[in-house]
């Protein structure tokens, strides 16, 4: 929907946006591929069954995280030294060329009884050191800028300096605005794409479905 200027779902102001023309043709424009140049199976695709179809040699394309890389590039793999990374096309001139901004998070509990060696570990997880290993051993992005500057990096993942700007511009999902009913707005939303890319709604009537849920969820407005 970014890639087609279709606004971010729930604006940062609290304002449901998603029932708009731009997102409209952005479903409108995915549904088009299913059972032309994607299989039908893929509505049930997650990452790893994508990255299955893939890595055997039977797809063109696939879009995942960039831990596949790593995987695709490891010895055995009938597609090693044979997969490049481009970022994502933009819908057209109107939209962007925008990724989902994602991770693994890491957190300390309230109710931990040990606060301290908890954040201590946070600490070690998120250094520069364990980001570096973990990016020449998985291919995971690191949140320190600079080390996608670093040599070694770069030779393992040439893709990471290139599409650098792809990374830092990442569109966040609207997990700040709604808050405590970030799932369910999740949910609402993945119903609607799910019911538009399998024919079952035209992307006008999933859109109009989706934006009466969540004004529902948000109490008129009032996410917290």
């Amino acid at each position: 929907m970014a890639s087609h200027g279709g606004g971010a779902i729930v604006e940062a102001d609290g304002k449901i946006s998603v029932n708009n023309p731009r997102a409209a043709l952005a479903l409108k424009t995915a549904a088009a591929w299913v059972g032309s140049i994607s299989p039908t199976a893929v509505l049930n695709y997650a990452e790893e069954e994508s990255r299955g179809v893939f890595q055997a040699g039977n797809a063109v394309f696939m879009r995942n995280w960039p831990y596949a890389w790593a995987l695709a590039q490891a010895e055995g793999s009938v597609v090693r030294g044979k997969v490049g990374v481009a970022r994502l096309p933009r819908g057209d001139d109107a939209g962007q060329h925008a990724a989902t901004l994602g991770g693994e998070s890491l957190a300390v509990s309230k109710y931990s009884q040990h606060p301290a060696a908890a954040a201590n570990l946070v600490l070690y997880m998120t250094s520069a050191a364990v980001q570096k290993d973990r990016a020449l051993r998985g291919s995971f992005n690191p949140t320190i800028s600079a080390l996608y500057q670093d040599a070694e990096i770069l030779q393992a993942n040439p893709f990471m300096g290139e599409l650098f700007s792809a990374f830092t511009s990442a569109v966040a999902r609207p997990t700040s605005v709604t808050g405590v009913r970030y799932n369910q707005v999740s949910h609402q939303f993945w119903n609607a794409a799910h019911d538009t890319l399998s024919g079952r709604e035209t992307p006008a009537q999933a859109l109009a479905r989706l934006e009466t849920s969540l004004q529902r969820l948000s109490r008129r407005g009032t996410w917290r």
